[in-house]
């Protein structure tokens, strides 16, 4: 559990800095994600943006990787994948994925000390809620599964993996709030074929490698997440993208790890580590407006005196 929470403490980081670069880019192209153009840090950019389009903006994320906040988040995302990989090896995918989604709670935490943005008090006892959740995964959860999953199973990431990058690639033309919701699916989606296709891959032989679908399910499905991601947090409202990422990364794969990978619980735990799942990630889904970070409110300038005489 302890490298679980690692990687939450390394994606969370890494949101606070990639968020602000992607909105720096969009700043810097004129484009619809310019932070001016946004209500506060969950809001939808203005019409400027709001016109149909593709939803995957990959103009946008080769703007973005040219700016030292977003190398240094996938600095921390490389160092939290490692963590992440590890945890999977020894956890249920239901633990890892809640751990993960309770980096939203890190990212309030970081934006709150580093960006001062305070908290309200309702999201403290979410950043709480989410800590409770956890200790009752830690408490429950039992090892990793012994199954190893069906070649179809393997297949049927490779399957998602492509499905996704035409979902990001329809979601273009939704309206705006169904757009980063589609987005943000899209992305938990992404992160999700990644966390059973860790799974999925047992020998790292080359020679076996490179001919186990899981292999390319996990870039594709790795790479179409961030793109997606990226996107979602330019295009729409942070709020209801990063909910539907939450969603995307966690039910999904928990579900696909009990049923076909045989991950279970301690012994009488069963009851727990449900719980335990509920609230982690109903707390996170409380703290998703800092799926990006958040955007200084402009200062106004003072209404100009009376005119002398």
């Amino acid at each position: 559990m302890v490298c679980a929470l690692g990687a939450a403490l390394c994606y969370g980081t890494a949101t606070v800095l990639q968020a602000m670069a992607a909105r720096a880019a969009a700043s810097d192209s004129g484009g619809p994600g310019d932070a001016r153009s946004s209500e506060g840090s969950g809001g939808t950019p203005s019409s400027k943006g709001s016109g149909k389009g593709s939803g995957v903006d990959a103009a946008l994320l080769w703007r973005a990787v040219r700016q030292w906040r977003y190398l240094a988040g996938l600095g921390l995302d490389g160092a939290g994948f490692v963590l992440q990989i590890v945890a999977l090896r020894s956890l249920p995918i239901y633990a890892v994925g809640a751990a993960l989604a309770a980096s939203l709670a890190v990212t309030a935490v970081v934006a709150a000390r580093l960006l001062r943005t305070p908290l309200t008090g309702v999201e403290w006892a979410a950043v709480g809620v989410v800590c409770a959740g956890l200790a009752m995964l830690g408490l429950s959860a039992g090892e990793e599964g012994d199954e190893t999953g069906s070649t179809a199973l393997r297949y049927a990431m490779l399957g998602v993996a492509g499905g996704i990058l035409l979902l990001g690639a329809a979601a273009g033309g939704l309206p705006g709030r169904a757009r980063a919701l589609a987005l943000g699916l899209g992305s938990g989606f992404g992160f999700g074929v990644v966390e059973v296709s860790v799974r999925l891959i047992e020998d790292l032989d080359p020679a076996t490698l490179f001919t186990n679908p899981a292999t390319y399910a996990l870039l594709l499905g790795g790479g179409a997440a961030f793109l997606l991601l990226t996107s979602a947090l330019e295009r729409g409202s942070v709020t209801t993208a990063t909910a539907g990422m939450v969603i995307g990364e966690t039910i999904g794969p928990a579900a696909v790890g009990v049923v076909w990978l045989g991950d279970r619980t301690r012994e009488g735990l069963a009851w727990l580590a449900v719980l335990g799942f509920a609230v982690a990630v109903a707390g996170a889904l409380a703290l998703a407006r800092f799926g990006e970070a958040p955007v200084e409110a402009p200062v106004e300038a003072e209404p100009p005196g009376p005119a002398s005489p």
